[in-house]
């Protein structure tokens, strides 16, 4: 059967492509699970080694922001290389990364010696998980790059962003996760080994990975219907190279750079990605510092909230769908979903006024934005594989990552300058509510600048 056939969209075209989703479902789960497992312990580490909120925010910053950079590069790699071997290499580094984390105090201590001798001073258990935390975020940078290549090589348009939704809820699942394993396996055999146990999981990962991924055109498990099915919405022109060992045309940044719809993309991330990385890298904190919740009671509530955050990814995913059974074109239906989406991170301002109710009441107002957040990445990822071809997809995700990565860490360090501040004054209740109405406020702006730069459907052509 040709690529370009019709597809008798009634007949067994097989469902191979859903065993590719849920493996890059799982490799997310690993790695939110990899990422959360120092926010969990914050509490715990801060007391041990006398960490501010400042100091804390540095160490969290230290990781988005290498983040940020690698993800320009990560990007870039996934192109070259192939999403087979970049997923092998990213869950590498970034496993290793994790298992650093339980030597971070002794490697502070040697690189400290050497700043020693320059005349800079660190604390070396900030120095060591500054160290550990950039690894770690080298490796993890590939994640996402690599998942949405892989995403638009084994779906059809229409398919795309639900698929995205599925493997985005893995980032929940790994949260959900993490404050019921981490903070039980630190109480019984120290944090070292929480560190240590988790970051192993994704050399497992790694050897199923091996055994079950391959380009759709060589992959022998994928049948000539279900290919033909992927391929329906491309051109021959637009078709995938089948030959794995001929690397696509290289395309510049300076190219990518030069089209709206590289920038909408990476000002929508530089917008929204922060609140994500405030709320994954900040609850603990906020729990323990308005409510004392240390330990094992944040378990319940965490995994409450991140339970929420599963609806909003994979409901987030299928929301175009119905825009585009009554017509819209994909970008259309994708857009239109957004910006109704944009609108529940707005309860958010109400978690600060209701708190003194329960915990509970900003716990679910923040759950209901975080689900927003998850339903809205699982569209705006998309949006890039809407309008650019395949060869070059990778890129702009990198793009718009290490702008999403930028904007995480300004709104970190600002949340620990912040807190900081107010902490001082008695009135840190001020402090979270500005922090919380910067993060309700983002998506819609984030929209409105989008729409702007592009107001209908343009796919490239010219790469």
């Amino acid at each position: 059967m040709k690529l370009n056939e019709p597809v008798n969209v009634g007949a067994a075209i097989g469902k191979y492509r859903w065993t590719i989703c849920a493996l890059l479902f799982f490799a997310t789960t690993i790695n939110y699970l990899d990422r959360q497992v120092l926010s969990l312990l914050a509490p715990q580490l801060s007391r041990e080694f006398g960490w501010s909120n400042t100091d804390y925010a540095n160490i969290t910053a230290a990781f988005q922001f290498v983040y940020a950079l690698s993800m320009l590069f990560a990007g870039r790699v996934v192109d070259r290389i192939g999403t087979r071997a970049a997923y092998v290499v990213a869950i590498c580094i970034w496993s290793l990364g994790a298992l650093m984390h339980a030597f971070s105090v002794p490697m502070g201590e040697g690189v400290g010696v050497l700043l020693g001798a320059a005349g800079i001073v660190v604390a070396p258990s900030i120095l060591g998980f500054m160290l550990s935390r950039a690894v770690l975020a080298i490796g993890e940078a590939g994640n996402f790059p690599a998942a949405i290549k892989a995403t638009a090589e084994y779906f059809p348009k229409n398919e795309r962003s639900l698929a995205t939704g599925i493997f985005n809820s893995g980032a929940n699942v790994g949260a959900i996760l993490a404050p019921i394993t981490v903070p039980l396996i630190a109480s019984i055999w120290g944090w070292q080994s929480a560190f240590i146990m988790i970051g192993m999981v994704g050399f497992i990962w790694m050897a199923v990975w091996l055994t079950l991924y391959d380009t759709p055109e060589r992959q022998p498990r994928l049948s000539a219907q279900e290919l033909a099915y992927i391929r329906r919405d491309q051109t021959s022109a637009a078709a995938p190279a089948t030959n794995a060992a001929t690397p696509a045309a290289k395309v510049s940044w300076l190219q990518l750079l030069k089209y709206r719809q590289t920038w909408a993309f990476a000002i929508g991330k530089f917008m929204t990605d922060g609140v994500w990385w405030f709320f994954l890298f900040w609850l603990p904190t906020y729990l323990s510092a308005q409510y004392g919740m240390k330990g094992d009671a944040i378990v319940v509530p965490l995994a409450v909230l991140y339970s929420m955050t599963m609806i909003g990814s994979i409901g987030g995913g299928w929301f175009p769908s119905y825009f585009m059974a009554r017509g819209y074109a994909p970008y259309d239906g994708r857009m239109r979903a957004m910006l109704m989406i944009a609108f529940f991170p707005l309860v958010v301002l109400l978690a600060q006024p209701l708190g003194s109710i329960s915990y509970w009441v900003p716990v679910l107002l923040i759950g209901v934005g975080a689900s927003a957040h998850q339903a809205w990445s699982a569209n705006i990822f998309t949006t890039v594989s809407d309008m650019f071809p395949q060869k070059s997809v990778a890129s702009v995700i990198g793009i718009g990552g290490m702008a999403g990565g930028i904007g995480g860490v300004l709104l970190t360090k600002l949340g620990g300058w912040v807190f900081d501040h107010y902490k001082a004054s008695n009135d840190i209740s001020t402090g979270y509510m500005i922090m919380f109405t910067i993060c309700a406020l983002a998506y819609l702006t984030a929209w409105c600048v989008m729409k702007t730069l592009v107001p209908r459907h343009k796919e490239i052509t010219d790469l």
